[in-house]
């Protein structure tokens, strides 16, 4: 006898569920007069009225869907409708900020997102990605279509819809320093990258090619990475000092003791090891009949690796580049201790002055830019693994 699940898909219930519970269980704003003072909470329900109630039938029909059996194409409906609530619980909390404000645009009273707007939030993202997964299995597309679910909320941001949240009137407080962080951030990652790639590919060839060499590099690299990163940028302060006063030049070229020289050197001394495993792993999937193959035609040891190694262990070897990429995003938050700048000092400020929406506007576009990162490198993956079948 055949047992038939009465529920056809419990990770969307759970979702589903656990949405639900954030939205009526947990503070959906949180309003207080001014900055310094903490807010009071706002449940979701108080919020609802009028037409506004209607965000209620996309989570009713996201539960029932978790009854249906889906195929194919269906699964895009589960997706569409976690976009529209998704956008419907932004556009409430802009609408709703602007009905405490009053009116006064130059009102000192702040609306802060509550835990409740960001556990419905993220759970409106993983309800679907989970549908996207099901859809398909292609990685372009699954990327595509899980960019596309902000694109509504950006539009929401560019009209001006949340303009009287308190994480928008942070922005608008310090707009210029915002910017300056986020160029700051990306020069402090495109700074690591390059000199960890220079690095990194030559000595995992090496690893590769000398068998011998492998044991020593890699224990070294491995306890570089156990070091934690305060004390490393730490240790790297007295030695970077002394130069500068021994060598002014250097100081004049801004390698000193504190600042971005000390932050890039220990963000490359980081990234080595997963660069040096994924471009080990990336040469030994090569298959050796391959490279058998090129010799017989009379290939030397250059044109091998560039014309057969290299382009078979790209992807794996991007694959390690991705996880340096998204890694050196969060721990350059940590280097704005030691001067370099970047989101990350937007985030300390923040937690110095115990404000939390100051501390979001300096996380939020660190963990925007990682997911970027991440997706740019596993786009370029799936491109490069399509185009070898």
């Amino acid at each position: 006898m055949t047992h038939h699940s009465f529920v056809k898909n419990r990770v969307l219930l759970t979702l589903v569920l656990l949405l639900l519970l954030a939205g009526y269980g947990l503070a959906f704003l949180s309003h207080a007069p001014n900055r310094l003072v903490s807010g009071q909470g706002i449940p979701l329900s108080t919020l609802l009225h009028g037409y506004s109630t209607l965000i209620i039938l996309p989570a009713l029909l996201l539960l029932a869907a978790a009854f249906l059996t889906l195929y194919g194409k269906n699964h895009l409906l589960v997706m569409l409708l976690a976009e529209i609530l998704l956008t419907a619980l932004v556009w409430l909390a802009g609408h709703s900020a602007v009905q405490l404000a009053g009116g006064d645009e130059d009102s000192i009273a702040r609306t802060s997102l509550g835990g409740g707007f960001w556990a419905a939030a993220a759970l409106c993202l993983l309800i679907a990605s989970d549908a996207i997964s099901r859809f398909t299995r292609n990685h372009s597309l699954r990327i595509v279509l899980n960019v596309q679910m902000i694109l509504p909320v950006v539009v929401l941001l560019a009209y001006g819809q949340l303009a009287e949240l308190s994480l928008l009137k942070e922005y608008d407080n310090r707009s210029d320093v915002f910017n300056d962080a986020v160029w700051q951030h990306l020069g402090i990652l495109f700074g690591t990258l390059l000199p960890a790639v220079l690095i990194g590919l030559p000595v995992g060839l090496l690893c590769h090619r000398n068998p011998r060499w492998r044991g020593p590099v890699l224990s070294v690299l491995n306890i570089i990475q156990t070091v934690p990163s305060i004390a490393l940028f730490g240790l790297l302060l007295a030695p970077l000092a002394g130069l500068a006063r021994a060598l002014p030049w250097l100081a004049e070229h801004g390698i000193s003791g504190i600042g971005l020289a000390p932050a890039i050197i220990a963000l490359v001394l980081y990234s080595l090891l997963p660069l040096v495993r994924g471009v080990i792993a990336g040469l030994e999937s090569v298959p050796e009949a391959v490279i058998e193959s090129a010799r017989g035609m009379g290939m030397n040891r250059g044109q091998i690796f560039l014309r057969v190694q290299l382009p078979i262990a790209l992807p794996v070897i991007l694959t390690g580049i991705r996880i340096v990429a998204v890694q050196t995003v969060g721990m350059a938050m940590v280097a704005a201790l030691i001067g370099a700048g970047g989101l990350g000092a937007i985030m300390f400020q923040g937690l110095l002055s115990s404000a939390l929406d100051l501390v979001l506007l300096g996380v939020i576009p660190a963990v925007l830019m990682a997911v970027v990162v991440d997706s740019v490198f596993k786009f370029a993956v799936s491109i490069l693994e399509t185009s070898r079948r």
